[in-house]
């Protein structure tokens, strides 16, 4: 039997996102969401012999169906606007970042409005101090969202699965801010694409090592499209902290069609392959057409950024089940931080969603 292979959407202009670092806790920080991230998923997926597919571009409209076009405006000239207040001489910030949040007990109640000053916005749009902007982010998460919009295009043409080679990744940006490394919300996009393409319903299947806090907040509300999240527990002091509970059911049309496993730490791949079958047997009763997979592997034993200590096997195991629901199935890039083992727990999750 010939090796299964899954296409892989590319763009270059993925790789011109550079963070320049970030500030966590007051402290300026190298950045983790680096252009490398994508370089050694290429390699790996390269020699396993993936077809590579361009990524075409798809203009404004997917991106506006979920989110808020001042969030749209405000990227593509937030750069810009902070080089024009001269933030890169005085104070040397040659980055956006904010300093001022737009929280509920600041505003107390009152209109949120949309400050005038460049160093002002950027708090109103982005909400944590991780995230910063440089002068090609917003071409690069253009590029990704192109990218997942592309693979959407594939499996309307008929191929069972295709994945989105997306950086920077998407899940943690709501509607209208972002934050978490994320610009615009890739798996978000996809997943209102498909249902565009007359998907009555299609279903989220987020297994990033942390809550697709962004994704779960554009369809909290909605009946059409369920989201479920298998992720570190966000109560045992993991990003995003506020977010990721297991009573967070959906409201109004949406209640019962969003999922939350929050995991305790080292859990392995045992425990994670058992919530991720509670969440898939939700999804199977959802009775999806489509199928959306947020592939982040920074759940793996190696990552920085999570303890949950998952191995290549877990992650190949996991896509072979996620392509056993027996739907067409987008996979999205979300995290990954540790270079070396990157690609290969990439590789190995295609290679399930192949099997």
């Amino acid at each position: 039997m010939p090796h299964m292979t899954v296409p892989v959407v590319w763009s270059d202009d993925c790789l011109l996102h550079v963070p320049g670092g970030e500030v966590w806790v007051g402290v300026h920080t190298p950045g983790t969401e680096v252009p490398q991230r994508l370089e050694a998923i290429r390699v790996a997926l390269a020699e396993a012999g993936h077809r590579f597919v361009p990524a075409t571009t798809h203009g404004d409209a997917p991106l506006l169906a979920v989110h808020d076009p001042e969030l749209l405006d405000y990227l593509a000239d937030a750069y810009n606007g902070w080089v024009a207040a001269g933030f890169p001489v005085d104070p040397g910030q040659d980055r956006v970042v904010g300093y001022l949040f737009p929280t509920p007990g600041l505003l107390a109640g009152l209109p949120l409005r949309t400050p005038t000053a460049a160093h002002a916005r950027a708090g109103r749009f982005c909400y944590d101090t991780m995230t910063l902007v440089g002068p090609d982010t917003y071409r690069a998460a253009r590029a990704a969202a192109d990218a997942a919009l592309t693979a959407v295009d594939l499996v309307c043409a008929g191929e069972p699965s295709a994945y989105a080679a997306c950086r920077p990744p998407g899940h943690h940006v709501t509607r209208d801010a972002f934050g978490g490394s994320c610009y615009l919300n890739n798996a978000a996009i996809a997943a209102q694409a498909l249902r565009s393409a007359d998907h009555d319903r299609v279903a989220v299947v987020d297994i990033d090592a942390h809550h697709a806090n962004g994704t779960q907040s554009i369809f909290y509300e909605r009946s059409d499209v369920m989201v479920v999240s298998v992720h570190v527990d966000p109560g045992a002091g993991w990003f995003p902290h506020y977010l990721g509970f297991a009573d967070e059911t959906g409201r109004g049309a949406g209640e019962g069609v969003n999922l939350n496993l929050p995991l305790p730490e080292g859990t392995g791949d045992h425990g994670w392959l058992s919530a991720l079958e509670a969440a898939l047997e939700a999804v199977a009763r959802f009775e999806p057409g489509a199928v959306v997979l947020s592939l982040g592997v920074d759940a793996a034993a190696d990552d920085p950024e999570s303890p949950l200590r998952v191995t290549a096997e877990g992650y190949r195991s996991a896509a072979r089940r996620v392509a056993a629901l027996g739907v067409p199935v987008v996979a999205v890039q979300e995290g990954g931080y540790h270079l070396p083992t990157l690609g290969p727990l990439v590789a190995a999750a295609l290679d399930g969603l192949a099997g």
